[in-house]
């Protein structure tokens, strides 16, 4: 049996590398979904995890949705609208809630093509580095549908509401310098460099004290919904905490004896 994802452990990082190569790493199928919600529920209680990297094996990054599947469930299916709904949640909008839930920054190496929820994808992730074969497309219109798994609340803040438009209205791809261009990624590498390009964005995170960093995240993701004034609030709370572990004491002691820290993420 293949496994949807293949997970490997490095250093701190983890590599989730998605395996439904015959389908394009399509991620509507049950058990791809189940494996990435149980991937993040995982590393969120696992202390040692720094950072994780998510990408795809084959020529694809994911095609997003299984059109296959798709098409048996909603056209060829009598399922109610209720019941249709009810797939959407019990299904692919588990994966940003876990994604959402997950205070370990996530970086998707974007090998290849990133399809409609594959695109979506890769905006559920805290930071995107791709290839230079990568291309981006929320192509949902394309198939007379919408983003059914939060597109339209997660690509405007990521490109912005004026491209996010143009992109979801049109569903026409960009390749990997216009996504450079637009904010989407952050750098673009040759293909055979792409994971080494990942691994150095996740060491240089995962050198720093876990807590911080898990704490940081947490304060970015609130800042998105919160007023200025709850966001000191929390910031202040959790700064109070940050003063208090031994990874704040190890960390101020290593700069002034010039030396590496060694964080234990307490």
């Amino acid at each position: 049996m293949i496994e949807p994802v293949i997970k490997e452990f490095i250093e701190g990082i983890e590599i989730w590398r998605m395996n439904h190569v015959k389908t394009r790493n399509a991620i509507t199928d049950l058990d791809m979904i189940n494996t990435l919600v149980s991937l993040a529920e995982q590393a969120q209680k696992n202390t040692q995890v720094r950072a994780v990297i998510l990408t795809g094996n084959g020529p694809a990054f994911s095609s997003g949705g299984n059109v296959k599947e798709i098409r048996a469930e909603m056209t060829e299916s009598d399922k109610t609208p209720h019941e249709l709904a009810t797939w959407y949640r019990e299904g692919i909008q588990r994966i940003p809630l876990a994604f959402q839930a997950l205070d370990v920054p996530i970086i998707a190496a974007v090998n290849g093509p990133a399809i409609g929820a594959g695109c979506d994808l890769t905006c559920m992730c805290d930071m995107r580095i791709a290839a230079e074969s990568a291309q981006f497309a929320e192509s949902f219109v394309k198939l007379g549908i919408i983003p059914g798994d939060g597109g339209a609340w997660l690509l405007p803040r990521a490109v912005g509401l004026a491209k996010a438009a143009e992109m979801a209205f049109t569903g026409d791809a960009i390749n990997a310098q216009e996504a450079l261009n637009f904010g989407l990624v952050s750098k673009v590498v040759p293909n055979d460099q792409l994971m080494q390009a990942a691994m150095a964005l996740a060491k240089r995170i995962a050198v720093n004290p876990p807590v911080s960093v898990r704490m940081a995240k947490q304060l970015m993701r609130e800042g998105q919904r919160t007023t200025l004034d709850t966001h000191l609030q929390m910031a202040a709370v959790m700064q109070a905490v940050s003063h208090r572990t031994d990874d704040h004491k190890e960390a101020m002691d290593a700069i002034f004896e010039k030396r590496k820290g060694n964080f234990k993420g307490c």
